[in-house]
């Protein structure tokens, strides 16, 4: 059910801007290690995001009858 995708873009969203929050922390105060782990969660956050979106569209295309 396409809810459920947009539901599960929308925390990975979230989750993708808290990591990003984090990562400009650290790289503000000079941790740069953490700040690049942190940019790389919220990398893997927005492809989860993404990848949820993209399937709660085929999921309202093909309840549309669109492909």
């Amino acid at each position: 059910m396409p809810v459920e995708h947009h539901k599960k873009a929308a925390e990975a969203h979230k989750n993708a801007a808290k990591h990003h929050e984090e990562a400009a922390k650290q790289h503000s105060t000079g941790n740069h290690e953490k700040g690049a782990h942190h940019a790389q969660t919220a990398r893997g956050h927005e492809e989860e995001a993404n990848t949820n979106s993209r399937e709660a569209s085929k999921k309202h295309a093909s309840s549309h009858g669109s492909k």
